[in-house]
């Protein structure tokens, strides 16, 4: 759900930055502009510290109390929470290994029961984790779950990690891209609101796809 009233201590988190992972707000302020009352929210977000967002303008989601206080962007189960349930990566079921976690795509965007139009533009926006030294850490603590992935993994391996799973969403891309073929031109109108990489990727791969 949206936020339309938030009060201190509400775990919030915002849908256009999933990497900063589930935050606290910590203080709120009512203010009156020319559409009328809004909030001014300081949160702190795991990731990134504190940050001050306006009500109407982040549209933060509203964060069950029992979702727990480890961030779980892609909605499946985080390292720390397999450690917790299971001892350890290696005796859980679904992520044997540490790879198969970072490498995997995230469940809304390849919900076989969402309409294309809403998987591809939940894929097209996972291309703004460019790989670029700035966003490799973004994308490893919205992977991992961790605040802190380095404390797990080195930055080479997290930039393994990245190429693999980049791989994977561009195959994940070209199977949408497939679905989507007779779709009219929803695969123009929704690349034009994509990450640069994203709009790159899919003038690439339609140029293979001829």
């Amino acid at each position: 759900m949206t936020c339309v009233s938030t009060k201190t201590g509400d775990k919030v988190r915002h849908p256009a930055r999933p990497e900063w992972g589930v935050g606290v707000i910590t203080r709120t302020e009512v203010f009156t502009g020319d559409g009328g009352s809004d909030q001014r929210l300081w949160v702190k977000f795991p990731s990134i510290g504190v940050r001050t967002l306006i009500a109407s303008v982040a549209k933060l989601e509203l964060i069950e109390a029992a979702v727990g206080d480890t961030p779980s962007v892609y909605a499946r189960p985080t390292i720390t929470q397999v450690d917790d349930a299971k001892g350890g990566l290696a005796a859980d079921t679904a992520f044997r290994k540490p790879e198969d976690l970072m490498t995997s795509l995230p469940l809304d965007a390849t919900d076989p029961f969402a309409p294309i139009k809403t998987r591809l533009e939940r894929t097209l926006r996972l291309y703004r984790f460019d790989g670029s030294a700035a966003r490799l850490v973004d994308w490893a603590v919205a992977q991992s779950g961790l605040d802190d992935p380095l404390t797990r993994f080195n930055r080479q391996e997290l930039e393994v990690f990245y190429k693999r799973w980049l791989f994977n969403l561009d195959a994940h891309l070209v199977r949408l891209m497939q679905e989507a073929r007779h779709e009219g031109t929803l695969i123009e109108t929704v690349s034009k609101g994509a990450p640069p990489l994203g709009q790159q990727t899919v003038q690439r791969l339609r140029s293979r796809m001829r």
